[in-house]
């Protein structure tokens, strides 16, 4: 760690941090309701979000701390292996142009806040909405705890907090008062807070990448000495191992598990509560299927984010340091290359990067606790005004156990955090795309699909060892009967998707009873401003 202090840079980042605390705090008076003691009020912003807001909310939301800290890390420590993130982006959005639409539609008709509601809805089960609603919240803590891991790599750099040496707590001080700050502003003003901010976020962001992807290479030689410098680093054998470091091209031998980490991340991108939450806080049906045509332009930032991996390697960043944590690479570049000033900047931005999507992630999951858990198990009779209370408190509480996260867990790379994420929320994908287009399926088959899907997932990425690691150390296993190497998710999927088959043609042989279906089929085709829309519940829980 750096211990001299960059003040310039620091100031300039604090400047920053203090602008978008005090938006935090002053977006509950932005697009106030009449009553904010509606969960869908404090979060889903009333469900008044227009197509720009929506965008930069989205993009706040999805492209975080993870995409500057954690994609470039992977892409510096082994090279073409990263850059699997680029295309799943590119996938998923044609995918989800599918059935978000219907979900915004269905979920406006009948006032679900959480996908857990329209699966309870569609099933007519609270069982298999409570294991959809762990299931979220469950993976929603790694991915909080990589934009934490995105903010003590800024600060590290910064040299705030003390040295490695130092006593954990004067170490991470500076985290915790950072998360504090948000916790309040989270509390205080709910979905606005991230939407406002999101602004600013995303504004610093494309500023940042733009001069970075022209400043850096200048500095540096150009692309091709960036590209040879990559190529010479990789081709070193690795002192353990004896087998090269990384790749600058993927090899045939890792194409499977790039190919089903992109299929895998993309199916699951949108199964995650915060995902859905923003498009659930979408003013119309038409917001969301023009965002799903306008969001690939942050695809083509990811992919120059990713080169910025290739660029630290060249610039020597952590060149001759034994156990370098590659998490530092980004932020340790942009401190070398860049003047003070404007390192504040891009620091900033990376800071930013990480509180708008945490925000956004400890409100969904407080909705689905609250919606899921707390209401359809502990306290049917909660009024409004107590699901909203219940909601703010358990928001505090999402954010505790993502910091367990990355006190307990290995960050050497952090992408495995969020990974780990995506395999369990992956195994939601059955119950909540299969129930936006049919029936067909029997809501015990489905709960049978998801247990077989998490406990085989789980405990295979369990067995994983790396160097730094005994357990959870990569997201990549053998498929079962194939003999390739592939992400443990999309493994897991498949058998889920079987189970939920067969045990559905079962059940209906033996004709299990099935829940009732509380949807029609014209509820997924609903706009804003038509009857059933208009006339809809207000959006309290009331099964």
């Amino acid at each position: 760690m750096n211990h001299h202090v960059n003040v310039l840079a620091l100031t300039v980042f604090l400047v920053f941090f203090a602008l978008v605390t005090v938006m935090g705090f002053l977006a509950s008076r932005w697009r106030r309701a009449d009553d904010a003691q509606h969960l869908h009020e404090w979060g889903l912003g009333g469900r008044s979000f227009g197509t720009w807001v929506t965008w930069f909310l989205l993009g706040g939301d999805l492209y975080t701390a993870y995409t500057f800290v954690a994609v470039p890390a992977v892409i510096y420590g082994v090279g073409a292996a990263g850059f699997f993130a680029v295309p799943y982006t590119i996938i998923a959005y044609p995918l989800v142009f599918l059935f978000l639409p219907r979900l915004w539609s269905v979920a406006r008709v009948h006032g679900y806040v959480t996908t857990a509601d329209f699966v309870r809805g569609r099933y007519g089960s609270k069982v298999l909405s409570l294991a959809v609603a762990l299931t979220g919240i469950l993976a929603t803590m790694p991915y909080i705890a990589l934009q934490l891991v995105g903010i003590q790599a800024v600060l590290d750099v910064l040299g705030v907090g003390g040295g490695e040496n130092s006593n954990w707590f004067v170490k991470d001080l500076p985290l915790f008062l950072a998360f504090a700050v948000l916790a309040a502003y989270t509390y205080s003003s709910g979905l606005r807070a991230p939407a406002l901010i999101a602004f600013v976020k995303d504004t610093l962001v494309y500023i940042v990448i733009i001069v970075a992807v022209i400043y850096i290479p200048m500095r540096l030689g150009g692309y091709g000495h960036i590209f040879d410098a990559a190529a010479q680093k990789f081709e070193k054998p690795n002192p353990v191992t004896g087998k090269p470091t990384g790749f600058l091209v993927t090899p045939e031998s890792a194409q499977w598990t790039y190919a089903t980490l992109a299929l895998g991340s993309a199916m699951a991108l949108f199964m995650y509560p915060h995902s859905v939450t923003g498009v659930l806080a979408s003013k119309s049906r038409r917001t969301v299927r023009r965002n799903m045509a306008i969001m690939p332009a942050y695809s083509f930032m990811l992919g120059l984010l990713a080169l910025l991996g290739f660029m630290a390697i060249a610039a020597g960043v952590g060149k001759g340091v034994k156990g370098y944590n590659a998490q530092l690479a980004v932020p340790q570049l942009f401190a070398d290359m860049f003047p003070d000033w404007f390192t504040g900047v891009a620091f900033a931005a990376i800071g930013i990067g990480a509180l708008v999507p945490a925000a956004i992630m400890s409100i969904a999951a407080a909705n689905l606790f609250t919606r899921n858990i707390y209401k359809d198990f502990i306290k049917p009779t909660a009024t409004a005004a107590e699901e909203t209370r219940v909601a703010k408190i358990a928001s505090l509480l999402v954010k505790v156990g993502a910091l367990a996260f990355v006190l307990l867990m290995d960050k050497q790379f952090a992408i495995n955090l969020q990974l780990l994420g995506g395999l369990w929320i992956l195994q939601t994908f059955v119950s909540l795309v299969g129930g936006l287009f049919t029936r067909w399926f029997h809501r015990w088959a489905l709960l049978a699909g998801w247990a077989v899907g998490m406990v085989y997932g789980t405990w295979t990425a369990y067995g994983i060892k790396a160097a730094t690691t005994k357990h959870f150390g990569g997201s990549a296993a053998e498929i079962p009967g194939i003999g390739e190497i592939g992400y443990i998710g999309v493994t897991a999927f498949v058998l889920n998707l079987l189970v939920a088959v067969v045990l559905t043609l079962v059940l209906r042989a033996f004709k299990a009873p099935e829940g009732v279906d509380e949807t029609s089929p014209s509820d997924y085709r609903a706009e804003a401003g038509e009857e059933q829309v208009e006339n809809a519940p207000v959006p309290v829980a009331a099964h």
